[in-house]
């Protein structure tokens, strides 16, 4: 695996890197010591599977308030998103910005998500799905969102007209959000 630091502090890009031959493909997409070295989370608690049967299906941008430090290593097993990672940390250097990137069967690519960042994605092809893992357990209590298109966020999704449900669609932009509030350890 190679981890590859993005411009979000803790936010990694994890690339496989995969093994060819005439049976197919092999490669590891997890290990807890190679975590650890990196300076990640090296326990996964909970794991997860959104099944998306239709291109430009946008879920997010969704997470969990303090104390939870739920982390995510998410990656597409089959088809192919374009994630987003938005920095709510109000003592980073990186508050309030976001890092975009592909995720998809072929490229096999992971996004490690710390606590602190909101997440959400959008499908780029029909029959998506993509896996969670969670270094915390999900608590619905803690769990909140923002807009997808807050203007103060300036994300480019990839497709216009987002298949989305309603709770997605009306949660809040930043200016309504309680910022204080956001303040993980």
């Amino acid at each position: 695996m190679r981890f590859n630091p993005t411009c979000i502090p803790g936010c990694v890009q994890i690339d496989v890197e995969a093994h060819e031959d005439e049976r197919g493909l092999f490669a590891r997409t997890w290990c807890g010591q190679e975590f650890a070295k990196f300076g990640l989370p090296a326990g996964l608690v909970q794991c997860s599977i959104s099944r998306n049967p239709r291109k430009g299906t946008l879920r997010g941008i969704h997470y969990q308030r303090p104390p939870s430090q739920e982390g995510k290593l998410v990656r597409a097993v089959r088809g192919a998103v374009v994630d987003v990672v938005v920095d709510l940390r109000f003592s980073s250097s990186t508050f309030l910005q976001h890092f975009m990137v592909e995720l998809s069967e072929t490229n096999l690519a992971a996004i490690f998500i710390p606590p602190g960042c909101a997440h959400g994605f959008q499908t780029l092809v029909d029959e998506t799905d993509v896996l969670y893992q969670m270094t915390d357990y999900y608590a619905p209590d803690l769990g909140a969102g923002l807009r997808w298109n807050d203007p103060a966020l300036d994300i480019d999704w990839p497709l216009p007209n987002p298949i989305m449900n309603d709770r997605d669609r009306g949660y809040p932009d930043l200016d309504k959000v309680r910022l204080t509030e956001l303040e993980w350890t």
